[in-house]
């Protein structure tokens, strides 16, 4: 997808959209640092 392209599905996804700002520590976080990433399917 060209930069330009991109850009603008971006700002068009954004323009109305509600920004939630949240406390807390990140679970992904938390996972990732601790080497429990993706786990493939058997």
């Amino acid at each position: 997808m060209p930069k330009t392209l991109a850009t603008a599905t971006v700002d068009r996804l954004l323009h109305h959209a509600h920004i939630v700002i949240t406390e807390g520590t990140s679970h992904r976080l938390a996972e990732a640092t601790a080497g429990k990433g993706v786990v493939p399917l058997a």
